[in-house]
């Protein structure tokens, strides 16, 4: 309390005393006491109340020219100097970028990336801006990637480490400086260090790898992590990496990924977390996993690696965002890839249990995804064998449900998974149940038809569903209130509703449609 008492009344008397303008003049004027005068300041600028008479004496202005100093001790205090005093002022930081710091530090980790005070300094200061679009856009223009891929190769700390993740997973934030990162080499590193770890049991190491994994994800294409609770229903169409004319390519950047051999290591990654339970790390291997099967070149390589076979281990998984991962990425092995869905929809376990998510209630993430993988299996299928799997395991009652979701994208994949399925297979099996279900099916069509907020594109997939069921002639629809449903449609203001209105009056009249 002594200790406590008599610095509170040292800082007091130094604000009093007017040595911080003292400071000032010798920072400017005395290049033999400079240093000192720095390292003082440095000293003084760890206390809180300290910060805002060194703000007003202007010291920051007068500490940053001394970042282009040779002279490695006076980097080192006038760099920790200008941290401290800065930290959790945006403003300061913005002014920082603004006057011309960004340069300094990449400077500092280029002439002494051996010096273990000045490389921390430096980091520490790049991590603290990293996150201002105006940083970023500085650090664009400088060569930070290659010294940062320099500093990961030299890390012999875990917290060395994680500094280093950190700034770069904020500057993955930005297209210019991704594209620099993969051309420095960071995927190469980043394999490096996943083949290293991934045997470690050690909770450090485990921290390492889950950042890593969380970096190939930012690489790829810097998605966010999945959200449990839901917006299950927006996906990226996109497959490009960057805007503003930036020329990288998803299919590239994964094509990368897969030569240095991150995918076995990703997976190897997985299986031994699954044993020893370590979901956060699950998370972000999955998350990776997803990613790299966006293209379709990788979906085709992943499926010849045994990926859908290897990542099912985590069926039983009791994590929710596990779950919800493993979903997503299935998903994506799926989509646009019959083989996928052929070897998926022919899974009797993986089927029973995505049945038995389709039911979840307390995680209605993971209720949408499952029903979602289920319908992507049906959609993108062309097997006979496939359509039956599902109708087996009871999947095909989701799918009518599913029709009523409140996203017009899950109704939309309902719509034409259940299309898809009954062109494939409609005379074997799905028909029974689908005269079944007839009731609720038919109902389900009839009111997003009727219902003015349903899209366009939900109508038309709608009513073309309709037309395959009373095409089999198996079929006979008893509602008749549908027709004056339909009529109306032949007024609306979408072309493709209006043919496709006018088509399934034809077919439920008997008409050969024109």
């Amino acid at each position: 309390n002594a200790l406590i008492i008599a610095e509170q009344r040292s800082f007091h008397l130094l604000r009093g005393s007017g040595i911080f303008p003292t400071l000032a003049k010798i920072l400017k004027g005395n290049p033999p006491c400079a240093v000192r005068a720095a390292h003082v300041l440095s000293e003084i600028a760890k206390n809180e109340e300290m910060k805002t008479p060194c703000i007003e004496a202007d010291l920051v202005p007068t500490l940053i020219p001394l970042l282009e100093s040779t002279d490695q001790e006076m980097l080192l205090h006038a760099g920790r100097a200008i941290g401290r005093i800065c930290y959790d002022n945006r403003g300061l930081q913005e002014e920082l970028v603004r006057v011309g710091v960004i340069p300094s530090l990449v400077r500092i980790l280029t002439d002494y990336a051996e010096s273990e005070p000045l490389v921390h300094v430096a980091l520490l200061a790049l991590y603290n801006l990293a996150d201002l679009d105006s940083a970023k856009e500085a650090l664009s223009m400088t060569k930070v990637a290659e010294q940062l891929v320099e500093q990961l190769r030299r890390a012999e700390s875990h917290e060395r480490l994680e500094m280093v993740f950190e700034v770069l997973q904020a500057l993955a934030e930005n297209d210019a400086l991704k594209v620099q990162l993969v051309d420095a080499g960071v995927p190469e590193v980043l394999s490096e260090i996943l083949l290293r770890l991934q045997g470690s049991s050690q909770a450090e190491d485990t921290c390492i790898v889950k950042a890593a994994s969380d970096l190939i994800v930012s690489l790829l294409l810097g998605g966010k992590k999945g959200n449990i609770t839901g917006q299950v229903h927006k996906e990226s169409t996109s497959r490009s990496l960057f805007s503003r004319g930036v020329a990288i390519s998803v299919d590239g950047n994964c094509l990368r990924m897969f030569q240095l051999g991150v995918i076995h290591q990703l997976l190897d990654v997985l299986e031994k977390h699954v044993r020893s339970g370590d979901t956060s790390v699950q998370q972000a291997a999955l998350s990776a996993l997803q990613s790299l099967a966006v293209p379709v070149v990788s979906k085709v390589q992943m499926l010849e690696e045994g990926v859908a076979e290897r990542i099912e281990a985590l069926l039983w998984s009791e994590s929710p965002p596990v779950q919800f991962k493993l979903l997503g990425t299935l998903r994506m092995l799926a989509d646009g890839q019959a083989d996928a869905a052929e070897i998926l929809g022919q899974d009797p376990l993986l089927l029973n249990r995505l049945v038995q998510w389709c039911s979840v209630s307390d995680h209605s993430g993971i209720c949408g995804e499952a029903n979602r993988l289920l319908a992507s299996i049906l959609h993108h299928n062309r097997s006979q064998e496939v359509v039956k799997a599902i109708q087996a395991a009871q999947g095909v009652k989701h799918l009518i449900s599913m029709t009523t979701s409140e996203h017009a994208a899950m109704q939309n994949e309902a719509l034409n998974a259940l299309a898809i399925a009954s062109a494939i297979d409609l005379g074997i099996c799905l028909l029974k149940e689908l005269i079944c279900a007839r009731s609720s099916l038919v109902q389900s069509l009839h009111k997003l038809l009727r219902d003015d907020n349903t899209s366009p594109e939900v109508k038309y997939n709608s009513m073309g569903l309709l037309c395959r069921l009373l095409n089999s002639g198996n079929f006979i629809l008893k509602e008749d209130n549908i027709k004056d449903t339909l009529e109306r449609l032949c007024s609306h203001s979408n072309a493709s509703v209006v043919q496709e209105a006018i088509t399934t009056l034809q077919v439920l009249r008997g008409e050969t449609p024109h």
